[in-house]
């Protein structure tokens, strides 16, 4: 075991250099096996706990670089300027033009959300209407659940005249249906740079949104990324994803 290290200049400088790090890391870097000795010197430098992988990775302030939605990520690892998954998902919905839907929400923050949203409803803090067939989860205030149930009806009427408007630029039904078809075949990266080309051609990410099933921030951010040159071309699933080795499915 290493010997025991009580400055937190050490973590910060193993932090400055890998970004993100577990606790059993840290605990080894100082060479202690309590908890409590690392969060002590992690308070004393402003500290943030990541809202992916249940919150098992740490990094700090001064490393975050969040983005419009408050959002930071670093190796597939998801941090929030609101701190844990539930407080991120109320303000995502709270503040939402049209609220969201629970696949909505997931593309925007990369994690699966339903259980998070149904505690925010329990507890009073968001909620929820169906509205052809999904729940939408709104803000808890009544006026501006109102606001956001009006915004999203609207959105319907725009994707249902954005539909005729496919058809009567001559797309048939069955080259639509062969769209949906192959973007339900793409993995997440993919399929929002397919929805980004398409955006590209046609002129409109709330057209290839609704086509889709997407939110149309979703296609804007693949019609940017593909702009910009900006795709990652070596990991089109988070780490860990994809099928088991054999060996490790069947070991001797």
């Amino acid at each position: 075991m290493r010997p025991t290290v009580f400055s937190p200049d050490v973590l910060r400088q193993f932090l400055r250099k890998n970004r993100i790090a577990t606790l059993p890391q840290l605990k080894q870097l100082l060479g202690t096996q309590a908890d409590i000795t690392v969060f002590r010197k992690l308070k004393e430098l402003a500290y943030r706990t990541s809202y992916s992988h249940r919150g098992a990775f740490y990094t700090l302030d001064e490393i975050v670089t969040f983005d419009e939605l408050g959002l930071w990520s670093f190796d597939s690892v998801w941090f929030s300027r609101h701190g844990t998954l539930v407080a991120t998902a109320e303000d995502r919905v709270t503040h939402a033009v049209a609220g969201y839907f629970a696949a909505e929400l997931e593309e925007i923050l990369h994690v699966p959300v339903k259980e998070p949203l149904l505690q925010l409803v329990g507890q009073g803090r968001i909620a929820r209407q169906l509205i052809s067939g999904l729940y939408l989860y709104c803000a808890a205030d009544a006026r501006t659940r109102q606001r956001q149930v009006l915004a999203r009806q609207a959105q319907h009427d725009q994707g249902a005249a954005a539909s005729d408007g496919l058809m009567a630029t001559g797309i048939s039904n069955e080259l639509r249906a062969a769209i949906v078809l192959f973007a339900s075949l793409l993995d997440e990266q993919q399929r929002r740079l397919y929805a980004g080309l398409e955006s590209l051609q046609l002129g409109s990410d709330r057209q290839i949104a609704e086509l889709l099933g997407l939110d149309p921030h979703t296609v804007a951010k693949g019609r940017r990324q593909l702009l910009a040159q900006e795709v990652n071309a070596e990991r089109v699933r988070a780490e860990g994803g994809g099928r088991k080795p054999l060996e490790k499915k069947h070991p001797r």
